[in-house]
């Protein structure tokens, strides 16, 4: 326990020297850096607590609900939450913000925590502090959600190290094969592991970034982006035609008489379409005597159609 604690110690001053994402060397601190190292100070001021005296601190709480107990616990264990986040630097995220939402997840491991197992608080603390974590880089990470499910998860947070450690390996490999080695250990298709690499490969990158790198051209990525659905104005007047010629449509139906009327219906409106043979057996006739009705049906109707508008109007 001393020697974990002691690395612990070790990894915090080694995260304490070392500059913040997004600042360089020489720039005045801003205040969440400040916030971080004060964090920091804090946590490597905080006593350790031996076995017995954090069990009793654990039973006080749960209890008793006494806030100093609480206090003394999660103060006590700030180191590995620094500890933890400097795992995470990689993702370029501010340090006082891991640090802070690896504190939510060591409060709420402090509340869930059961001494009567005799176990210590950091072992349980360790899995809720790396899930508040991670929830965080996953929702901050990129504008775009990814990674909802667990084996997104952990697609999102091992598929760098495991590539790293297969294009290392002894064996010659393609991408196609290490991402198919990849899906088979985390459970998920090698498409979602192309895709997850694609989106580590390179950060987010606006739609309204101009294309040309000095500002010179007025065209922005988004107007360079195909969309194959037909535009609005389209769609309108497809709409208009549709319902004008189904208006023309049931004025010439007016024309036929109730047999013709009926055998149209049945053979062009209707989404089954009745079969000659079908309808002559409704109609006490011949099959083809319905072709024949048919046939004289849609020559009025095309007598009629025409006779109001031109071929053209009726074209699509």
């Amino acid at each position: 326990m001393k020697q974990a604690a002691e690395r612990r110690s070790s990894a915090i001053r080694s995260f304490a020297g070392q500059s913040s994402p997004g600042r360089s060397p020489g720039r005045p601190s801003s205040g969440r850096s400040s916030l971080s190292q004060s964090m920091i100070r804090s946590a490597m001021a905080a006593p350790y607590l031996e076995r017995d005296e954090e069990r009793e601190l654990a039973i006080r709480w749960k209890e008793e609900r006494d806030q100093e107990a609480l206090h003394r616990i999660t103060s006590a264990h700030m180191r590995l939450v620094i500890s933890m986040a400097s795992r995470f630097c990689k993702f370029d995220l501010p340090t006082s913000d891991l640090i802070q939402e690896g504190h939510v997840g060591l409060l709420e491991a402090a509340v869930r925590f059961e001494p009567e197992r005799e176990v210590r608080f950091s072992t349980y603390a360790t899995w809720w502090i790396r899930a508040s974590m991670q929830d965080y880089i996953l929702r901050n990470w990129s504008i775009v959600r990814g990674g909802t499910s667990s084996t997104q998860k952990a697609l999102f947070f091992n598929l760098r190290r495991l590539c790293a450690r297969l294009a290392q390996g002894s064996e010659a490999l393609s991408q196609a094969d290490i991402y198919h080695r990849i899906s088979i250990r985390l459970g998920v298709s090698a498409a979602d592991v192309e895709m997850m690499d694609f989106r580590l490969s390179g950060p987010d990158s606006s739609l309204s970034t101009p294309v040309s790198p000095d500002d010179s051209g007025n065209a922005d990525r988004m107007d360079f982006l195909v969309d194959d659905n037909p535009l609005q104005d389209e769609i309108v007047e497809g709409a208009i035609d549709s319902e004008r010629r189904s208006s023309w449509l049931m004025q010439a139906l007016t024309v036929l008489n109730e047999r013709e009327l009926h055998i149209i219906r049945q053979r062009r409106l209707d989404d089954e379409g009745a079969t000659l043979e079908a309808l002559g057996e409704s109609l006490g006739i011949s099959k083809e005597r319905v072709r024949q009705i048919e046939n004289r049906a849609l020559e009025k109707l095309k007598t009629a159609l025409l006779g109001e508008h031109e071929l053209s109007a009726y074209q699509v």
